[in-house]
């Protein structure tokens, strides 16, 4: 028997989740209080608790939810490794950075904010990368074992991730003429 979730429990969710992201998007997220992250979504202490178990726990929802969910997850379509799939999964990780960084732009506080959390973020994205590679390498015919398809979606993951953050930060001409120059390097 399947439960239906109480459509109160997923909007007072939404909310709270929504109001972190504005905090976040104005606010160092060291300095963002439970207190902040109330107010704004307009709840008291006990209905962030009773959904969340704190602010930490309260950003890995939004990142998995709203980050990864909206970019890794969309390109579970794949059902092979090429080079096709290698653009798509560069682009995604572009667009990702760029629509950050353009939201970290808009107050200095919230480029500190985005640095703070950083880490987790390349953590979640690289962990998903590397699911979306292992599938896709297990569907390639090969001679390799398990052990060695997850090295290589490690290796593929964590290398299209650098390359993303080095276009980023390096990056003078367009995503799409990057990742053309990197592929005899990636496809053989």
């Amino acid at each position: 028997m399947t439960h239906k979730i109480d459509p109160r429990i997923s909007r007072t969710r939404k909310l709270l989740m929504d109001a972190f992201i504005k905090l976040i998007l104005k606010k160092n997220f060291k300095d963002i209080t439970i207190k902040d992250i109330t107010d704004a979504a307009t709840v008291n202490r006990a209905t962030l608790y009773s959904h969340f178990h704190d602010k930490y726990d309260l950003l890995d929802v939004v990142i998995n939810e709203t980050v990864i969910d909206n970019t890794i997850k969309n390109l579970d379509y794949f059902n092979k490794l090429n080079q096709e799939t290698y653009v798509k999964i560069f682009l995604s990780l572009t667009n990702l950075h760029t629509e950050t960084i353009e939201n970290s732009n808009s107050s200095a506080q919230c480029k500190g904010s985005y640095e703070s959390f950083s880490t987790i973020f390349e953590q979640k994205i690289k962990i998903e990368l590397e699911n979306l590679f292992y599938s896709l390498l297990v569907k390639q015919p090969s001679n390799f074992d398990s052990e060695a398809l997850k090295v290589g979606a490690v290796i593929l993951s964590s290398g299209i991730y650098a390359a993303s953050v080095d276009w980023i930060n390096n990056g003078s001409s367009s995503a799409e003429q990057y990742i053309e120059k990197a592929l005899p390097f990636i496809v053989t």
